[in-house]
């Protein structure tokens, strides 16, 4: 895209758009209005682009052209604005234009298909620990990690404790119950301080052996729930933003 281009659709098109978009055309399931403005400048930024490719010139209004200079082709910004809103009012996006994408705009605005919330089809009366309503996704989600994830862990862990003593094996499994380490310190006739100095040798020796950011991961939230969390975030704020 040219610089002139470039200006003039900041300038002459996406002012046009901003005005024209909230009320001519219809957001399909979450869009919004700053949304459909995003992309119908990423729309209108693509027809520049085409258009200079194949010789034609973005000017600012019809009949633009310099005098005496020869005739080139041209198509003026408002033109440019006028078919991104067509596009965008026909369910076109800038990502596709696929009337068959069960989740496309095209589709269903041609009624072809329609999404529902399983939330809103398959409410859940019940609640949780602090009272708040379980809905659906709150059914069926999990906070464990994959079977995957989880079984190469017990492979590591299970070679960790054949390294291990039986003194030190039934410490980890002493702190594993919740057990107090004083009936392990008397059932083996040892003292409280020894028992506490082999509990901060094996910490060193699980540090060592699974490295320092085993914490952290055993801590850390499943990766498939990032984008789970972040998807409930986003459309949270753009209802915030609706009701506004």
């Amino acid at each position: 895209m040219s610089p002139q281009a470039g200006f003039l659709l900041q300038t002459e098109i996406l002012p046009r758009l901003k005005s024209t978009i909230p009320i001519a055309v219809s957001f399909i399931g979450s869009e919004d209005a700053e949304e459909l403005v995003q992309d119908g400048t990423l729309i209108a930024a693509q027809m520049i682009h085409c258009a200079e490719q194949a010789g034609t010139r973005v000017v600012r209004k019809p009949g633009a052209g310099r005098r005496g200079a020869s005739k080139v082709r041209t198509i003026s910004a408002g033109n440019v604005a006028f078919y991104t809103i067509q596009k965008l009012k026909c369910g076109r996006r800038s990502t596709g234009s696929s009337s068959v994408d069960v989740y496309g705009s095209g589709t269903q605005i041609n009624g072809a298909t329609r999404l529902t919330s399983l939330d809103e089809a398959a409410p859940v009366t019940s609640v949780d620990d602090v009272g708040e309503p379980l809905v659906l996704h709150d059914v069926l989600s999990r906070d464990e990690e994959d079977p995957g994830t989880k079984a190469a862990r017990r492979v590591d862990w299970d070679s960790f404790m054949a390294s291990l003593s039986a003194r030190d094996q039934a410490i980890i499994g002493c702190l594993v119950e919740g057990k107090p380490l004083a009936t392990l310190a008397r059932r083996r006739h040892l003292n409280t301080s020894t028992i506490l100095y082999h509990k901060r040798r094996l910490g060193d020796a699980v540090l060592e052996h699974f490295g320092k950011d085993i914490i952290p991961q055993v801590l850390r939230k499943p990766h498939w729930k990032d984008g789970l969390d972040a998807s409930r975030e986003r459309l949270a704020c753009r209802e915030e933003r609706r009701h506004l």
